[in-house]
């Protein structure tokens, strides 16, 4: 009988480990859109190296490619179109605005930065002469750069994506639990479900001009665009919590009558775990929804965010301009990939399935 080399056996152990953590990795590398690090990993641990190399190539080659060629054929035929304001702008010049606008926000910080230093330089003077009556504290009202419009967008869109989910999660578990609730809700869903966001934004935009102070805690211009969000993505997650509501296995309703739980109970420990796969579905397309739905509003009523950036780049109509929507457009599309990835590992995290 041949004596195993306890060195080798320490080897093979360590080796298991390394692919127990990298399967581990793997689940989150699929949340995250990055499972071409998982055969990356194994062929570094050794295994099967050509075996993975075809997974590499599937999962990383094949996109960067069709990335590349996209890039190719965006590059040849844009010039070949010419606009009023030129021929289309190709991916040199796009990227070229791209450190435009860095440039420009890296601009307008310094700007900020002086105008503070002088704000306190002449406030520390007027306080030495003791002339503290012209002491004056304020806010820098310079343009909002680019990335301050991304960030007004962003929470623009979670603020009326938290409102939407605060009003359609309860009302689904309740259409859901009830077929009479259901049936008083289902005929309002089918009406304003299909409603386009260019109809809701006159209305909102008016009623928050009509009710809400103009020295209220939320710029009037945030609440008509968040109130728009809202109107619009709260539809996925109603009917999307209610169908997984509706659809919670019969036993455990049964099982929650043996108990007796009450309301309370029975939708915290029975209802609400069973259905949340289908309620961070409906959370996921809500916030898609609500993403395409604030760029338009923020369009029309001319509200700061990305939208506004888009519509004054068109009215601009400089050389520059059609670039400049362009990187508009690509950073709305990375932005909405983001907010889906957050939401998928948000719903992995909670709903602990091991569907990827």
């Amino acid at each position: 009988m041949t004596a195993i080399d306890p060195d080798t056996l320490d080897t093979e152990a360590r080796r298991a480990r390394r692919f127990t953590r990298i399967n581990k990795a793997d689940a989150w590398f699929q949340v995250l859109g990055l499972a071409w690090l998982t055969p990356i990993l194994k062929a570094a641990a050794g295994d099967n190296p050509k075996a993975q190399a075809g997974e590499i190539w599937r999962l990383l080659g094949v996109p960067v490619l069709a990335i590349g060629l996209f890039l190719l054929a965006w590059g040849t035929l844009a010039p070949k179109v010419q606009t009023s304001l030129g021929a289309v702008p190709g991916p040199v010049q796009v990227w070229e605005q791209v450190g435009a606008l860095h440039a420009d926000a890296l601009r307008e910080a310094e700007k900020e930065v002086a105008f503070y230093e002088r704000q306190d330089a002449r406030n520390a003077e007027h306080i030495a002469n003791g002339d503290t009556d012209r002491v004056r504290d304020r806010v820098y009202t310079g343009k909002p750069t680019y990335y301050d419009q991304i960030w007004t967008s962003i929470q623009t869109v979670f603020f009326g994506f938290l409102l939407a989910s605060i009003v359609a999660i309860p009302l689904g578990i309740m259409a859901g639990l009830s077929a009479t609730a259901n049936a008083a809700l289902n005929p309002l869903i089918q009406i304003f479900k299909p409603v386009s966001p260019l109809a809701w934004l006159p209305i909102v935009t008016m009623i928050v001009s009509a009710t809400y102070a103009s020295d209220g805690f939320f710029a009037k211009s945030f609440l008509v665009s968040a109130i728009t969000v809202t109107l619009c993505s709260l539809w996925p997650t109603l009917i999307n919590t209610a169908l997984g509501v509706a659809s919670i296995d019969k036993d455990l309703v049964n099982v929650s009558k043996v108990l007796k739980m009450n309301t309370y109970t029975k939708i915290t420990k029975l209802v609400l775990p069973s259905a949340l796969p289908l309620i961070f579905t409906g959370l996921r397309l809500s916030l898609g929804v609500g993403w395409m739905v604030l760029i338009a509003a923020e369009m029309l009523a001319q509200n700061p965010g990305l939208g506004k950036f888009v519509w004054d780049e068109f009215q601009n109509g400089s050389s520059q301009s059609l670039a400049r929507i362009m990187v508009a457009v690509l950073t709305i599309g990375i932005i909405g990939f983001i907010l889906d990835r957050i939401m998928y590992a948000l719903q992995s995290l909670f709903t602990f399935t091991n569907n990827r």
